[in-house]
């Protein structure tokens, strides 16, 4: 695990202590800020994609 991974476990771990409705204002402020929200549906659309086939990029732009 990285020190990354390891600080993102952390403060998993922190909000999912907290009382349902301080984990709901996290959650807003989250979803308020549009960079951060954009951010985490990217990290989302890589987690589900993270076992689909992938080629090398240059092989792509040479079909082009």
């Amino acid at each position: 695990m990285t020190n990354s991974q390891a600080t993102a476990e952390a403060v998993f771990t922190a909000l999912r202590a907290l009382p349902k409705e301080e984990q709901q204002a996290v959650l807003v402020l989250i979803a308020d800020d549009e960079e951060l929200r954009e951010d985490l549906l990217d990290l989302a659309v890589f987690a589900q994609r993270r076992n689909e086939p992938c080629r090398p990029f240059s092989e792509f732009l040479a079909e082009r």
